[in-house]
């Protein structure tokens, strides 16, 4: 079976991967790369320009849509959906070709980043915007610069400034998340960057859920936000995948503890649901039975019911 179908099915861990990409198009990913060892990625401002000028031709030539992105001096985030299924082919072509215009330009040799790139999914609205908001404020975090705005070589002015100019990176369907109204979108992301700078946050090259963590402290912060981006997942219209927003998993996950799920046979069902949407997010059986205060067997249970 494919991989997207077990995705599909709540069949598949969390999807953070080095190998195994997924290439399905519709799906959004957060990209990122970094250069190997100590070496910098990006050493003077052409060369942030060249990367730059190479992803606007790599989102034409195999059609991407981009989000966001922001290069740092030794690693990249980029945040994008292919509409076909090249996305394989297309970071290949990015990255090979910027390491070759690098290696040339410096009279270098070698390998310019360490390892194949990674790709989590976003599964979510909440999870999609947490992203962008974290690759935005990862400069600040770094201390390249005191304000997300002021760092030049990311996508932040498209999400921040009113009269941002026209580019190939689409901020539209993430500022949607926040309003229809785009000035008003961008004035809640400003918000949302503001507080979120002064939250803790891992690396995401270092720790796997860096974002998820990200997103848990996020949701207190703004917990009417992100209770009402788990009312509609337009993310995972745009991919095609059926899964739940984390927050309308948590709010089951509290139904079930408190006894409020419908009858039978629908409280069945609706079990299995949930241990099938929990799967899909990278719990193991043993996880989820202590989340849910039951036993492993009763999981197992009720992840192999049959309905009429």
């Amino acid at each position: 079976m494919a991989t997207i179908d077990r995705i599909a099915q709540g069949n598949i861990k969390r999807y953070f991967r080095a190998k195994k990409k997924l290439n399905t198009p519709g799906l959004v990913s957060h990209i990122t790369q970094r250069s190997t060892g100590r070496s910098p990625m990006f050493i003077e401002d052409d060369d942030y320009l060249c990367l730059i000028g190479l992803l606007k031709e790599i989102a034409e030539k195999y059609d991407l849509k981009i989000f966001a992105f922001c290069a740092m001096p030794n690693h990249i985030h980029l945040l994008l959906a292919p509409r076909e299924p090249n996305l394989y082919d297309a970071m290949r072509d990015l990255f090979s070709r910027y390491v070759a215009k690098f290696n040339r330009k410096f009279e270098r040799k070698g390998h310019l980043v360490g390892s194949p790139y990674r790709q989590a999914i976003c599964f979510d609205d909440s999870y999609l915007l947490t992203a962008s908001l974290y690759i935005h404020l990862n400069p600040v975090k770094a201390g390249l610069s005191d304000s997300v705005v002021d760092y030049r070589w990311s996508s932040s002015k498209l999400y921040c400034l009113d009269d941002a100019p026209e580019s190939f990176v689409d901020p539209f369907f993430i500022l949607r998340l926040l309003s229809s109204s785009i000035p008003a979108a961008k004035e809640r992301y400003r918000l949302l960057l503001k507080n979120g700078g002064g939250l803790e946050t891992e690396h995401v090259l270092e720790q796997e859920d860096a974002i998820s963590r990200f997103r848990s402290r996020l949701s207190e912060t703004f917990p009417k936000l992100f209770n009402r981006l788990g009312e509609k997942n337009r993310t995972s219209e745009y991919s095609g995948l059926d899964l739940l927003s984390q927050e309308s998993l948590e709010n089951r996950i509290e139904d079930l503890r408190h006894g409020r799920l419908p009858g039978r046979p629908e409280s069945r069902k609706a079990r299995k649901f949930l241990v099938e949407q929990l799967i899909a997010r990278g719990y193991k059986r043993s996880e989820i039975a202590a989340h849910l205060g039951v036993s492993r067997k009763t999981v197992y249970n009720w992840l192999n019911s049959n309905f009429p």
